[in-house]
């Protein structure tokens, strides 16, 4: 009994200490701290562990960027779950999801998958705009391509920015001994979300010539718009997979709880604990506010919708006056000019 007691305290522990690897989130929440410009205020960071305070000392001119990056995760994450129960709310503490984050579930993927992509695009950009005396454009892109045209131009140096988002945010699961399952699941989560950047890479062209001919093409490839990254991780959302722990050989992984279901791929978001239903407002979880006073779709029948998003609780229905710009006209030149207009709308809330 004593043993079992003290193998659960154990596995508890290891939770939460890899749970709180979002911590570093609360960079977004720092904006009164100015520009990142110097050790002494990567001492003052909230949110780090000690070795992020030494990545911080040892790359501060970087540290903008990655608090860009936080910002960027956050915002994604609010408009992707904008009509979900969960939508993403922010507290003014660490970490900034609540205890959302700190559970195995499919929410925490999402939120450990935008956050490690949001490092890698936002260190990446940052290498390309010149910001950075540590990397710039991605040089390994030159030369003639098999289609014929010239690979020339900034091509993003997406190499440095995962490099840079697998030590900086995967850092406190990377540590000495950390193997439990839900360390595993958030450093495959971290890489699915870098490899929906890695995947999406496209080309951009410009033609050279005469008349805007396209005698000469020049070449290079960036990243995807961020939009495009957080949908394509929404996506893996709506299709994670449900794991467990198990040992093969020497070596513990995550395979489907259900063994009918086929094996995750490295795309894919895995998660370990079914979700809350979030609909009632929990004290003892900080972050599941609950839906009350929530807008809802009265039409909807998906999640958005008032019945789903109310949890049967009904909703409140009342007119408001909404101003739209309307009657536009185009003049030249060049601008629009638009009419204001006033009309009244049904706007629905949760009970």
């Amino acid at each position: 009994m004593t043993m079992y007691l003290i193998r659960s305290l154990l596995m508890l522990f290891l939770a939460l200490f890899s749970a709180n690897a979002s911590n570093w989130l609360y960079l977004a929440k720092l904006s009164s701290v100015g520009s990142i410009s110097d050790e002494e205020t990567c001492e003052k960071l909230r949110g780090l562990i000690q070795r992020q305070v030494q990545i911080c000392k040892r790359n501060v001119e970087v540290m903008d960027a990655v608090r860009r990056g936080a910002q960027l995760a956050i915002d994604e994450c609010q408009f992707q779950f904008r009509n979900r129960r969960w939508n993403c709310s922010t507290l003014e503490s660490v970490p900034v999801f609540g205890k959302v984050v700190t559970q195995g579930t499919r929410e925490a993927a999402f939120v450990y998958a935008i956050s490690a992509a949001s490092v890698a695009f936002a260190v990446t950009r940052a290498c390309s705009s010149g910001e950075l005396d540590k990397c710039g454009c991605d040089r390994n892109v030159h030369g003639v391509s098999p289609e014929g045209f010239q690979w020339s131009g900034c091509s993003d140096n997406i190499a440095y920015g995962v490099a840079f988002s697998q030590s900086f945010v995967d850092v406190r699961e990377r540590s000495k001994g950390q193997s439990s399952n839900r360390a595993l699941m958030n450093l495959h989560n971290n890489e699915a979300g870098r490899k929906a950047i890695l995947n999406h890479m496209r080309v951009e062209c410009k033609c050279h010539g005469v008349s805007g001919s396209c005698e000469v093409k020049t070449c290079w490839k960036a990243m995807p718009p961020f939009r495009k990254v957080g949908n394509v991780i929404k996506e893996k959302f709506d299709g994670a997979t449900e794991v467990e722990l198990r040992k093969v050989g020497t070596t513990k992984v995550l395979v489907p709880r259900n063994s009918q279901f086929k094996p995750h791929t490295d795309e894919d978001l895995v998660y370990l604990d079914p979700s809350p239903d979030f609909c009632e407002h929990d004290p003892r979880t900080p972050g599941i506010l609950g839906t009350a006073g929530r807008f809802c779709n009265k039409t909807s029948k998906a999640i958005d919708g008032c019945e789903l998003m109310c949890c049967g609780r009904g909703f409140h229905t009342e007119e408001v006056e909404v101003i739209d710009r309307c009657s536009c006209k185009f003049h030249w030149c060049c601008y629009v000019k638009c009419k204001q207009c006033r009309k009244m709308v049904e706007m629905h809330t949760c009970r």
